[in-house]
Order: C-alpha cells, then structure tokens, then sequence
C-alpha cells in the first residue's frame, strides 16, 4: 500500500544558505568543471558549455553589469527566443544579484508597457528583432538606460541605430564576456530576490511573482526529486526560457542534479523523437497539448529506439498515457500540481500507477494544504470539490508577494493563505485531482491568459460597446481552453468577424487571440452589475458563434 503522502523529497543541500544560484553553480564547477552542463545542437552548429565555462562567463556578464551602472536588485528584462545566452544571461544575472525579468516573446504594445512599467528597469537584455516593440511604448521604457544587443550581427547594428538614436545606451552581447573586469561580485543569499516572474491576472493585469532564490531553487530540487535526475541524466527542453516549465522546472534542476541540459530552438511534433535520440535524453518534459501532438505522429518500428526514462507531464494526458509508454519506451510519467506562486505543493510518485487524472499527493514535509469553501474559507469534506490554498512550512521558498501590487499580495493571502483560484479534489488514499478553474483565467498552449487583459486589448475596437472572454474546453486532452469572446455592440454598429480578428492579432500575443466570437445583445451580471461569465460558459459554441479555427499561423508551423 502505497503512502497517502508523497514523501520522496530529500534537499540536494541540505544547508538552505546554498539555496541560491551562485553556490550551486560553484559546486558544481569545483566537482565536476569540465562535465557538460550546457548543450544547444541547433545553434550554430552545436554549441557546449561545461559547467567551468558557464562559471566563468557568468562572472564576465555579471562584472559588466555591474560595470555598467547595474546595481545588486536591480532588475533587468530580459526578451530573447531560445539559444545559449539566454542561459549565460540568466546564470550572469544571479551570480550578480541582479533580478532576472523574463518576458515572453510575443509580448507587444500593452501587455509588454505593463510589465516594463510594473518592475522599472534600468537595463534590458533583449534581441534586436524586438527592439521595435520597447520603441512603440516610450513612456514604459521611461527607466530604461541601457539595451544589451543579442542576435544576428547585421540586426543588432540596425537596431543599435533606432536606440542610439531614441537617447538609450547600447551595447553587444559579445561585450558583456569578453571585456576583462575585476569588479567584485556581490554575495548572493538564499533569501535575495532572484526573478520576478509574471502570472496571469484575474480581476486586474497580470502580476509580477517575487521569486527568491530558495523559492526557485526548491521548485527545481523538487523537480529533480520527481524525474529522479541525476549527473549522470540528459535533461532536454523544447518550451521557450520565459516559461518556468523551461527555466526551473528543467534547466535548473539539470544544473542542480549536475547533468547535462540540452536547450532546442522550439517545439516540433515532428522532430520531437529525432531530437531526443541526437541529445540522448534521458528525461524531457511537456506541457499542455505537446503530449498529444507527439502521439498524433505516425506511429514507426523505430520509436522505442531512445533513451528516454522519464517524462514531466502536466497536465498529463491520462487516456493515451499507457499507450505513450509502451510506444517510446518510457519507465514513467510524473505530474505535478503547482504554481508559480507556491511552487509545487503536490507530486507524482515515481514509478506508481495513479488514478486516471490525479495530479499527485501533498509533500506534507514541505507543504500545508486546505481544500475550501471559496467563499468562507471553511474546509470540504473529502471528496468535494473545494478550493485549493496552500501554506509553505518553510522561510523564503513561496513568494515574498506580487511586485509593486501590495494590495494584490494581502488578496491573495487570505486568511495567511495563499488562495489558488483552483478546485481540486481529494480521494481517501491522498490523491489530488484538478477539476477546474475557480478563477477568472485560461489556459491555452501552455500559456497563461488573463481574459481582463484580452478584455482590455480588445475595448478600444470602435464597434465593442462592452465584450466578455470566457474559456471553453478544446478539443485536446490537456486541460486546456479555447478563448471566446463576448461582444456587445454600440447602438448601429456592426463588426466584421475577419475585421475583429486583424484587429485583435495586431493587439494581442498570438496565443491570447479569441477562437471564437460571438454577439450578445447584452451581457448577464449580477445586480451589483459583476458579469456572470458561468451563464456566458454554459451558452458556450453554438450556432451563431464565428469559429476562427485552430490557434494561429505560428503555432501550427512550430508543431508541426
């Protein structure tokens, strides 16, 4: 019988003082310097880095920083698609106590303009292809001195004129390592802030996520714990660096582990099996619907020759996950129910046959949960469905609070709880089970969207009166949604459904885009005029719903 608990997580360092990045880094390089720690195949060729040469081209960009008027906890954006100086860049960052802002790449006009204005950096490291972008909202880029050039050579002097020329100081990638500095790097401390990381809102925009250094440290040691990654494993990753299933769900518990981390450019469906016999994986990991369009593949006599050993799935696809295993010859899948705000309070047992659809049980060493009443804070019995709230046992491994947002943090603290805003079940064996979203957000393509910032972005259109945006299930079994908007029009106006969508793909991400449009001659709200999004979920996809077909151009060329 197996235990109600899940208690397999044992710290890699037991002292929590070298729970920061620059300890373990070192540790590793006096362990095993010359071992691989970095491996990017697609770039240029192929480009390795042992953990000795990270170790020191963290110290060159950090000193630079430094050098260049950064100073410990500052923050400093970062914007680049995947290669090896993301990873360099974000190594550099922490060995010099500088706070790591990711954004993601398809971020443009307000979304981008709110979190530059939420967390006012002085310096951005960005490639120069999205240079444009930081120029189109010059009053969020206000704080803004110095942009660090990463990228094409040719791009980076174009883009180095447009800021040069906008008043900001410009330098290149490639003189933040090979400039030789002797400034002093700063001690690091686990419980010094070491990213902020930004979340989707609910009643507001989104909010930046303070992240210690333990706190990510922990959420990579207990991933390590999950997979059972040791120095002797290949961790590859095909999801983008600004998404934490990439960063401390998988590059750093690679570097925790001392193993190998193999970074490729993007997603592919079809070259995902071929990728993972060149890098020798041994664990990867999916998110969302990757788990699905792998196995919608053709099927070969080729696709156990891998290997693979353990996959990190959430959600995991519990109706295909047995046929998965037996077709690419996969020991275990593991899950996770967790969130960027209290790193993973429930895990999958390694090797354990689950319930179909359990998320894992409580690390109740680390960990106290309750399931609730959302609206009285009163325990469910179990088997009910009850909101999940989570309490951390231990200083500095959740989140110290929401970035410039106090008001945000004391909402989401109830009671000295952190309140999720998800229902989840338990059985009477300790199971968790995801059953729904409680609050108002999606999830599409493993992002997170705000539906009060697609609602923000899309007011502005001249015909919208007022519009709504609920999810509604896709069709992939991945616990994932399909954006709908509800529109209400002004008095005489009408919109043109291929008009709607040019207009919402010029002010919205790619993944934030509705599916769906449908008019309403008005929206249902309760008497103190809160729109009741439940009733506009149950009129769902009908009839007179406009359907604009699967996500966007892009995400159809990168899974293919």
């Amino acid at each position: 019988m197996t235990s109600e608990i899940y208690n397999e997580y044992t710290p890699t360092f037991s002292d929590r003082k070298l729970w920061n990045l620059p300890d373990v880094l070192r540790h590793h390089v006096r362990v095993r310097p010359d071992s691989i720690y970095l491996d990017v195949p697609w770039q240029q060729g192929g480009l390795r880095y042992s953990y000795q040469e990270c170790l020191t081209l963290a110290e060159s960009i950090g000193r630079n920083l430094l050098d260049n008027g950064c100073d410990p906890g500052d923050r400093v954006v970062v914007m680049m698609p995947n290669r090896a100086e993301y990873i360099l860049a974000r190594l550099g960052l922490g060995i010099a106590g500088l706070v790591e802002v990711s954004i993601n790449v398809d971020y443009k006009g307000t979304f981008l303009a709110h979190q530059i204005n939420t967390v006012s950096p002085h310096t951005a490291i960005v490639d120069p292809g999205f240079v444009e972008r930081f120029l189109a909202v010059p009053e969020a880029c206000s704080t803004l001195r110095t942009f660090v050039l990463c990228g094409a050579d040719e791009d980076c002097l174009v883009a180095q004129k447009q800021l040069l020329q906008a008043g900001y100081q410009v330098q290149l990638w490639h003189q933040l390592t090979a400039h030789s500095s002797t400034t002093e790097l700063p001690q690091v401390h686990h419980h010094d802030l070491a990213a902020i990381f930004f979340t989707s809102g609910t009643t507001g925009l989104s909010k930046g996520v303070m992240m210690t250094h333990a706190h990510i440290y922990l959420f990579a040691d207990e991933t390590k714990s999950l997979t059972r990654l040791t120095e002797h494993d290949v961790y590859m990753s095909c999801g983008p660096q600004f998404h934490g299933n990439s960063s401390f769900l998988a590059q750093y518990p690679a570097l925790i582990a001392g193993a190998r981390y193999v970074l490729q450019e993007r997603f592919s469906a079809t070259a995902w099996l071929q990728q993972v016999r060149e890098a020798g994986a041994t664990i990867t990991n999916f998110i969302g619907v990757m788990m699905d369009f792998v196995w919608q593949q053709p099927e070969t006599s080729q696709d156990t020759d891998n290997r693979l050993r353990c996959i990190f799935a959430a959600p995991t696809a519990s109706s295909i996950v047995e046929g998965f295993k037996a077709r690419f010859g996969i020991e275990a899948f593991v899950e996770v129910f967790g969130l960027t705000e209290t790193c993973m309070p429930i895990l999958t047992p390694y090797g354990v046959d689950r319930p179909p659809g359990a998320a894992g049980k409580l690390n109740a060493d680390w960990f106290d949960v309750r399931l609730v009443n959302s609206e009285t804070d009163e325990e469910v019995a179990v088997g009910e469905v009850g909101e999940l709230i989570v309490r951390s046992k231990v200083p500095w491994t959740s989140m110290v609070g929401y970035y410039n947002m106090p008001d945000k943090t004391a909402e989401a603290f109830r009671n000295l709880w952190f309140h999720t805003g998800d229902g989840l079940r338990r059985d009477t064996d300790g199971w968790f089970f995801f059953v729904d979203r409680l609050k108002d957000a999606l999830r599409r393509r493993g992002e997170n969207i705000s539906s009060f910032e697609v609602e923000h972005a899309l007011l502005p259109h001249p015909a919208i009166k007022e519009v709504a945006v609920v999810g509604v299930p896709a069709q992939q079994e991945a616990g994932e949604d399909e954006v709908m908007a509800f529109i209400v029009l002004h008095d005489g106006a009408t919109l043109d459904p291929e008009e709607f969508w040019r207009f919402a793909e010029q002010q919205l991400p790619y993944f934030a885009v509705p599916r769906y449009l449908r008019t309403i001659a008005e929206l249902p709200k309760t008497p103190s005029e809160k729109i009741r999004k439940v009733d506009l979920r149950a009129i769902g996809v009908d009839a007179e719903t406009h359907d604009h077909g699967p996500i966007g151009r892009k995400v159809r060329r990168e899974v293919k």
